[in-house]
């Protein structure tokens, strides 16, 4: 059984989260919390295999709950929100930067349409956080060297990098991104999986932290050097050979949409060998194909390696298949980036 703490405030809300995990025969709620402050000292007593965390409590807020247990007991711990206003989403990432692992909207009523597909998300996070070992799996910045450039690319223009992640993703791209400097010569376009409402308030919380401008792709608009365009939720992103965003409805095999392989096989026709693709943290298959067709085309291909993943799944894939050419930390991947640039 894999044992989890409720911290909600409210009791409606709080009742029927409880009801939705008790439908997993592999899950046990073994106590609840109407605040922050209880949930820490829940965890605590209780020491439970995961913590579902409301983002805006009293006493004590989501964030503030998660860097103190994070602190005192480490927990894998899923933010909830409800993803209403632009505050409560920031608040929710940054409670992902201090340790918490992945991030839901709340699941809607049992009348709603998509009821049954949120309640599976919500049961299959959770047993998919419960064995992720989160005392090891934050990066490593001491010792640090930095990769060797290949010559034979310095002196070859890199036009693009394309970036994908899912679970482990969004503190990881923040980091990356806040280590590449304002004059970047060249345009990031990004695709995180990342629950439905939640794509705005990532740019923004993304763009609090680099010196890059942060936005979501629009269509038709030409890429511009130092910008970072993230896919909106529900389009597929691609590139054309004449540097401007396309975006599409169409699905992908793998279900995802924004799909991580639909846009690194878009750069791979269309810029080619004068591209970089970095696939990121993340549970799946999905961006595996599309990396490997962009080393075949010539551009450079880069995974996060499994020590600062928290998830090597999609990147630990990609190393089985020979699609990265280069198996790195997020702080080497951001100097590896600025050499090729």
């Amino acid at each position: 059984m894999i044992r989890v703490l409720v911290a909600e405030d409210s009791a409606v809300t709080r009742e029927y989260l409880t009801y939705l995990l008790g439908q997993d025969p592999t899950l046990q709620v073994v106590g609840t919390a109407k605040n922050g402050l209880e949930a820490v000292e829940q965890t605590e007593q209780l020491s439970p295999d995961v913590v579902l965390m409301d983002v805006h409590m009293p006493c004590m807020n989501g964030y503030e709950a998660t860097r103190q247990i994070m602190e005192r007991h480490p927990t894998p711990i899923v933010m909830v929100s409800s993803a209403l206003s632009l505050d409560e989403v920031v608040m929710t990432f940054e409670a992902l930067k201090a340790g918490a692992l992945a991030v839901l909207d709340k699941p809607a009523g049992l009348s709603h349409p998509d009821s049954g597909k949120a309640a599976l998300r919500l049961q299959e996070t959770i047993r998919l956080m419960a064995g992720i070992k989160v005392v090891h799996r934050w990066p490593r910045r001491n010792s640090f060297v930095p990769p060797p450039i290949p010559p034979s690319r310095v002196a070859s223009a890199i036009r693009l990098v394309a970036i994908g992640a899912s679970t482990g993703g969004p503190t990881v791209i923040a980091e990356i991104l806040g280590d590449l400097p304002e004059n970047l010569p060249v345009p990031i376009l990004v695709v995180q999986h990342i629950a439905p409402g939640f794509t705005p308030g990532l740019a923004e919380w993304i763009g609090r932290g680099t010196a890059l401008l942060v936005k979501l792709a629009e269509p038709g608009e030409t890429v511009q050097p130092g910008t970072v365009y993230m896919a909106p939720h529900g389009s597929q992103m691609g590139i054309t050979k004449s540097m401007r965003i396309h975006l599409t409805q169409r699905v992908e095999e793998n279900d995802f949409c924004p799909s991580i392989s639909y846009l690194f096989q878009s750069v791979a026709e269309s810029i080619g060998r004068s591209a970089a693709g970095v696939l990121l943290s993340g549970m799946g298959q999905d961006g595996v194909k599309g990396l490997l067709q962009l080393r075949k085309t010539g551009g450079v291909t880069i995974a996060q390696d499994e020590d600062t993943s928290v998830i090597f799944g999609m990147p630990g894939e990609a190393v089985r298949i020979g699609a990265a050419q280069y198996v790195l930390s997020p702080r080497q991947i951001s100097e590896l980036l600025r050499g090729l640039v």
